[in-house]
């Protein structure tokens, strides 16, 4: 069974930082690329940021500068360090694993943690 749980969310104010963390089953992490998602009430599930395996990364336009994903291969870890936090960046959080394995794609999801951002 694939896991993935997050943690790290909270409130914070505007203009201050959050560090969120995912962990994933060691089968699943090591081929994936593992990445941040987040839908805020009434809006679709947008991309955040994602890494790949070769720590290769890409943003979301409205985070570049902002955030910073990493992952710890041995760990089977994935953060995502998120600074100059503003109200719009209120959503719930998701961490995404997906990959190939032969000519199967796979994606996976966790739970979910809730960052609030106050004005």
């Amino acid at each position: 069974q694939v896991q993935l749980v997050e943690s790290g969310g909270g409130l914070v104010q505007t203009g201050g930082s959050l560090r969120l963390s995912c962990a994933a089953s060691r089968r699943i992490f090591s081929r994936s690329v593992m990445g941040w998602y987040r839908q805020a009430p009434g809006k679709q599930r947008e991309l955040v940021a994602v890494i790949s395996t070769d720590g290769s990364t890409n943003y979301a336009d409205s985070v570049k500068g902002r955030f910073t994903v990493s992952r710890d291969n041995a760990g089977n870890t994935v953060e995502l360090q998120m600074d100059s936090l503003k109200p719009e960046d209120t959503a719930v959080y998701y961490c995404n694993a997906a990959g190939r394995v032969a000519l199967n794609t796979y994606t996976y999801w966790g739970q979910g943690t809730q960052v609030t951002v106050s004005s």
